[in-house]
């Protein structure tokens, strides 16, 4: 039987979605405009809308459904 490999993540959610996102844009900022350079853009505004979302399911308001 296959044991899983368990890793205890030591920054949160929101850190590595937030370094991802200035990654992807810093490195998209030296490229020319091309097919790598959108795929960068578009991960940093996926990893923007993820800690939007996680902000979002976190926040006090937000109550389970009755």
């Amino acid at each position: 039987m296959l044991t899983r490999r368990r890793f205890k993540q030591t920054r949160t959610l929101i850190e590595r979605l937030a370094d991802e996102a200035a990654r992807c844009r810093d490195e998209a900022r030296t490229l020319a405009p091309g097919r790598r350079r959108d795929m960068l853009l578009r991960q940093a505004r996926q990893d923007e809308t993820a800690m939007q979302i996680d902000a979002w399911l976190r926040s006090p308001g937000l109550r389970a459904p009755t």
